[in-house]
């Protein structure tokens, strides 16, 4: 059998936290399948990135970044679905994953000529509301 049996049973937050990853999931696998099944992978018609230079490499890049989002994307949906016990865990690796990336877009490695992709302007938005579905599936509503 490929999946165990539901844990949904066992899951005492918030059920409002489950739909809110199984929403995340889908953040996911859209653009997984945007960067892996576009030509240019998302890099030139949606972040506008300059092409001209290392096309291949780039677009090799965005596959690449596609395929991890797909299978991470699958992961999270899964969990909202039929593992809910887990949802705070992957409600915390979402909160980390977003967290270094507003960091890296904003901060560490921030765009020289100031320009982001929509993803980065997303993500700022995202984190609090990360943060709101976590704290609601830590509570224990069966208690």
């Amino acid at each position: 059998m490929l999946l165990p049996a539901s844990t949904n049973e066992a899951y005492r937050g918030a059920p409002i936290s489950a739909w809110f990853l199984g929403l995340l999931a889908l953040g996911s696998i859209g653009p997984g399948c945007i960067h892996f099944f576009l030509p240019d992978g998302g890099a030139g018609v949606i972040a506008h990135l300059d092409l001209s230079t290392s096309r291949a490499v780039i677009v090799g890049v965005f596959a690449w970044m596609g395929a991890t989002q797909i299978a991470y994307g699958l992961a999270q949906l899964a969990v909202a679905l039929r593992y809910r016990a887990l949802t705070p865990l992957f409600l915390t690796l979402a909160l980390i994953e977003r967290a270094l990336g507003a960091i890296a877009a904003w901060v560490t490695k921030a765009s020289p000529n100031g320009h982001h992709p929509p993803e980065n302007y997303a993500v700022l938005v995202l984190l609090p509301l990360i943060v709101i579905f976590l704290a609601l599936s830590l509570r224990n509503k069966r208690a």
